[in-house]
């Protein structure tokens, strides 16, 4: 990447929203947790067993080992995955991760609620996800553009603009994007290379990706949070919140919730915890963050553990991590009104039981972050079309994709007498069980 006068400039860091876990990866089974609230769901929707059996495993699960020259000569080998859930109402969608806990079976249950996702917002996608194990701040930019275009050469065929498409996840932005549909396009023939812009979404709107894309997930977690405020009389003006993980979700909620007279006075990340009683300046907070890659040091809060930040009484809470974060013990130290999930999986299901019995609200994750998929999808279609959306254009297609899920999910979790989350997971199985039977089991 080269300023006019062809000078290096440099490469912006990868989000950081990650965030110690208390527990290690064999204590707690991400994706066995998914398959609990599938079958809960399928209970509630009275899904046939044949279509529950074809959606408790992957359709495919892809792992590549390859080697990568780093800048000291040293010749290091990564491992990478991508595992493609369900197609059946589209090509496969979902993001790569870098971080040093990507495991198959994380990846796996990422890749699952891809699909529900998807079904549920209506989008001619299936489900997919990647990533490969390790941490992009332990590299070099140069190291972090060989890693992702090696990964994209392994991939090879297994992505493609009508077969899978990647996005940007933990750890990887809209240049990580850049690179992986770069390299894609120099793998197929000449011919092909303006088509296949679409091959990955969340790319910078230089290089084929849409407005309003980078903020797409938090934005899609407002109009929710508006929606069920309406819904409760819930005054935004004036509220307070708490984030965990201030990256590209957690710091894009803050900036947008702040125009709507929200404070956020409590903020986390991998480094540490933050408090500032007065509300902190979101986008300068934001800008720090983007600079230095973390809040650390950042002079406008007071530092604090991670249970008091948990403790912190505010009206709203926005984990936009990473999953299994709020436990038994964080349910219990949790002073909100409503949590907002920006991260996927951050309540894990014991946590999710004392929150219900406390009367806190979950706006879940499948329903709250499906904003990213969403204008995704815009992009898609944009880069087929060869066209360029305004960013307002961008919004109203995605507030009005926000308000219809939020009813459906809540008249369904009303009438049925079952949480938001299993709501949500019960409309997005009843319309994969439609198409399953119209289309039946090929042969």
């Amino acid at each position: 990447m080269t300023d006019s006068e062809n000078k290096p400039v440099p490469v912006p860091p990868p989000s950081r929203t990650s965030l110690p876990s208390t527990t290690t990866k064999k204590e707690y089974d991400f994706f066995g947790v998914i398959q609990d609230y599938l079958d809960e769901a399928a209970a509630a929707a009275n899904l046939e067993l044949f279509v529950r059996t074809i959606l408790s495993q992957p359709k495919n699960e892809i792992i590549v080992n390859f080697p990568v020259r780093m800048d000291n000569g040293e010749v290091k080998l990564f491992k990478g995955y991508r595992v493609q859930h369900n197609n059946l109402l589209g090509p496969f969608k979902g993001g790569i991760r870098f971080h040093p806990d990507v495991s198959l079976d994380d990846v796996k249950a990422l890749a699952a609620m891809m699909t529900w996702k998807s079904a549920l917002m209506r989008l001619p996608f299936g489900g997919g996800k990647g990533g490969i194990k390790f941490d992009p701040h332990s590299v070099t930019p140069h190291e972090l553009q060989k890693i992702t275009r090696r990964f994209t050469h392994a991939l090879g065929m297994n992505i493609g603009p009508d077969y899978d498409i990647p996005a940007p996840d933990v750890g990887t932005n809209g240049q990580t994007m850049a690179w992986m549909m770069d390299t894609y396009s120099n793998m197929i023939g000449s011919y092909q290379k303006q088509s296949v812009k679409g091959v990955v979404t969340g790319k910078p709107v230089a290089s084929g990706g849409t407005l309003g894309r980078a903020k797409a997930t938090a934005q899609g977690m407002v109009f929710c949070l508006i929606e069920w405020a309406k819904e409760h009389n819930f005054q935004l003006e004036g509220k307070t919140m708490t984030v965990q993980g201030f990256g590209n979700v957690g710091s894009h909620t803050a900036v947008i919730l702040a125009r709507l007279g929200v404070s956020t006075i409590a903020v986390g990340d991998h480094t540490g915890y933050l408090f500032n009683p007065e509300g902190f300046n979101a986008h300068k907070l934001q800008d720090y963050v983007q600079h230095h890659g973390s809040i650390a040091g950042y002079p406008g809060g007071k530092p604090i553990s991670r249970e008091e930040f948990f403790a912190t009484k505010a009206d709203i809470f926005a984990p936009s991590a990473l999953e299994n974060q709020i436990k038994e013990a964080e349910a219990r130290q949790l002073q909100c009104t409503v949590i907002v999930e920006g991260a996927n999986g951050p309540t894990n299901p014991a946590g999710e039981k004392i929150l219900e019995e406390r009367g806190i609200t979950i706006l879940p994750d499948v329903l709250a972050n499906s904003g990213g998929v969403t204008v995704s999808y815009y992009e898609w279609v944009q880069n087929k079309r060869s066209e360029s959306w305004t960013e307002e254009e961008v919004d109203e297609k995605l507030e009005r994709a926000m308000e219809r899920a939020y009813r459906e999910v809540s008249d369904y979790a009303r009438n049925k007498k079952v949480s938001l989350r299993i709501a949500a997971y019960a409309i997005a199985l009843s319309r994969i069980e439609a198409v399953y039977k119209e289309r039946e089991i090929f042969p």
